[in-house]
């Protein structure tokens, strides 16, 4: 004997609604939460992401810059350096770029460097997106990635702030805006 089919029709179709909403729903509380303990939204809408703090010596290193000169990050010691590993190829690397460009313009004078390590691609690849994108801050070529190797973060783009004596102080994975630099590299610029 087979089964009775039910009559009604429609009824199964609220029970998907009220499932999707329901998801919906959770959805949204979850991006409230993460955003809320991930740092959230600043003044301008633009999300933000505390760094990972470290205090301990920063690894030297020492690369070639666009003009064949071997520079060193112990070249710096006295300034507030952001080194930041980046690609040519890397969308959230070139998204950050003007904003790094804009923060090292506004502090270069308050003893503050940004050197951005280009993981790998061809010099003549790292010096027409410099030249296109009007970047005024030091360039270094790392085609052995020793950069990624020696602050042991492949991921890119990834960033770190040395301070003034020469110690690591801020670690970032994933790309960084203007307002995440105010909030947490100024306050290193003053000590």
């Amino acid at each position: 004997m087979a089964p009775k089919k039910s009559k009604k029709k429609g009824n199964n179709f609220l029970p998907l609604v009220l499932a999707g909403l329901g998801l919906m729903i959770l959805a949204v509380i979850g991006f409230y939460t993460f955003t809320d303990q991930a740092g959230g939204q600043n003044e301008n809408n633009e999300f933000t992401f505390p760094p990972i703090t470290v205090n301990q010596p920063a690894p030297d290193l020492t690369l070639q810059d666009l003009d064949g000169n071997l520079i060193s990050l112990s070249d710096y010691l006295g300034e507030v350096i952001l080194l930041n590993n980046w690609a040519t190829w890397c969308p959230p690397c070139k998204e950050e770029m003007p904003e790094f460009n804009q923060y090292y313009n506004s502090y270069k004078d308050q003893g503050f460097q940004v050197i951005a390590v280009e993981a790998g691609d061809p010099e003549q690849q790292v010096r027409a997106f410099v030249e296109e994108n009007g970047i005024d801050f030091i360039i270094l070529l790392d085609p052995e990635n020793l950069s990624l190797k020696t602050y042991q973060n492949q991921s890119l783009p990834n960033s770190f702030v040395i301070d003034r004596e020469g110690n690591l102080r801020l670690a970032w994975t994933g790309a960084i805006n203007l307002a995440t630099l105010e909030q947490y590299v100024t306050p290193l610029l003053e000590e």
